[in-house]
């Protein structure tokens, strides 16, 4: 199984219960789609869980804006500023970690910049945001990765489908055949969102332990 996991933005119980519900093996692929942080109460406990997960499971882990973000408040006073401006939701996260920017793990920040941009699969490709469909997917841009928003969102010249994050969908997710988006906006009291890309099957689990799950060709947008 190559399960992809939406913008999970500090919701570390729904993350669990999703974990729970759909319980991976650990020869199973489980892709995390960027946004690990900001918005959701609990950030630190979304990496502490993500950092013991990939010690018995595959887990690759994909950058999204808001871990650009949480790092360039390392670069000085103006972007500590910005990710704090209430915004961005870095209070949010700088409140799970005791209010200390200095209480921030090394290995917590070693997580964060050290993921990925883009992982390509045999008939899939994820990524945060989204891609120039007319450029190879290994000549992406840093800001197009991160930043493009889904109604952009046009078939690659590779063929494969694009499973991506960042752009909120609503309660569901959505396809448009060589695009889907996992953002169902799980800090915001929506949904987590996982795709089972082999099966077509989509799982979703929230803040709250609910938990349900769909077809995605029956997501079209």
């Amino acid at each position: 199984m190559i399960l992809a996991i939406g913008d999970i933005h500090g919701c570390r119980v729904a993350l669990e219960t999703m974990i729970d519900y759909v319980s991976p093996s650990s020869s199973d692929t489980v892709i995390t789609l960027g946004d690990y942080v900001d918005r959701g109460p609990d950030s630190r406990g979304v990496v502490d869980f993500l950092l013991d997960f990939r010690k018995t499971h595959e887990l690759v882990h994909l950058k999204g804006n808001h871990e650009l973000q949480m790092e360039d408040a390392l670069t000085g006073v103006a972007g500590y500023e910005f990710w704090l401006n209430g915004l961005v939701g870095g209070r949010e996260t700088l409140d799970s970690y005791g209010g200390e920017f200095e209480a921030i793990p090394d290995e917590h920040w070693d997580f964060l910049k050290s993921a990925g941009g883009l992982y390509e699969g045999d008939g899939h490709f994820f990524v945060h945001a989204g891609v120039d469909p007319l450029v190879a997917l290994g000549e992406q841009s840093a800001s197009v990765l991160h930043w493009k928003r889904f109604y952009e969102a046009s078939a690659h010249v590779s063929g494969k489908v694009m499973v991506c994050g960042h752009t909120i969908q609503g309660d569901l997710p959505v396809s448009l055949g060589h695009s889907i988006c996992l953002d169902t906006c799980a800090y915001g009291g929506g949904w987590l969102t996982a795709l089972d890309v082999d099966s077509g099957v989509y799982y979703q689990t929230n803040e709250r332990g609910d938990r349900r799950e769909g077809e995605i060709a029956d997501c079209v947008g």
